[in-house]
């Protein structure tokens, strides 16, 4: 190849790489009528199942510190019982409660009570998990109470979510579910982020 065609060639290469990354890029649909009216149907069988658990794992990090843990999480109705253990440590955490109670075990001798998780675990974890807006959002749903943007894929399913000051992002679903439900849920509040690896969802 001579000279100049090498020089052209070199130039043109980035364009291609961004024409092939912008091809494989999965299409992200915004809000509208269809998206919404889909999203509307897809809360309403969801939310219908009650009781329900996942298992996988969890990564934490406040942008100085983190951490990473299997978690296992139950939901019954309004109660959830969340478990977490070190990988390394096998420490054990159990945060237990409902909408307006928590309790904490596992980080000191006694149990640690509060009205609210998110505010107990941040307090004695310096971990910022909003659990009771996790129920919802891991589950690819709005949280109530609170003004929700979504983008949707080719099939309808949330991408993104935007609600109380955090992004979640939906990278991958378990299609065979029906509704398809969440495999891996990463969300950002600036320097906090939370990293859910979704192994095993047994709805009701």
């Amino acid at each position: 190849m001579r000279p100049r065609s090498m020089i052209a060639a070199a130039r043109l290469l980035p364009l291609l790489c961004a024409l092939v990354l912008a091809a494989c890029a999965p299409l992200r649909l915004r809000e509208g009528d269809a998206t919404l009216a889909a999203q509307q149907a897809r809360e309403t069988a969801v939310l219908a199942q009650t009781r329900w658990q996942f298992s996988g794992r969890i990564a934490v990090s406040n942008g100085d510190d983190g951490g990473n843990a299997d978690v296992e999480w139950q939901q019954n109705g309004k109660d959830y019982d969340l478990r977490l253990r070190a990988p390394v440590t096998g420490k054990n955490w159990r945060l237990h409660g409902d909408a307006h109670t928590a309790v904490l075990e596992g980080v000191r001798e006694q149990p640690l009570r509060g009205a609210n998780a998110a505010e107990l675990l941040a307090r004695e974890a310096n971990w910022q998990l909003p659990v009771n807006e996790l129920e919802y959002w891991v589950r690819g749903l709005r949280a109530p109470g609170g003004r929700a943007e979504l983008t949707f894929d080719e099939a309808q399913r949330p991408v993104t979510l935007q609600q109380s000051g955090w992004t979640i992002e939906y990278r991958d679903y378990f299609a065979d579910a029906e509704p398809a439900l969440p495999r891996k849920v990463f969300a950002t509040k600036g320097k906090h982020r939370v990293r859910l690896f979704i192994e095993s969802w047994q709805p009701q």
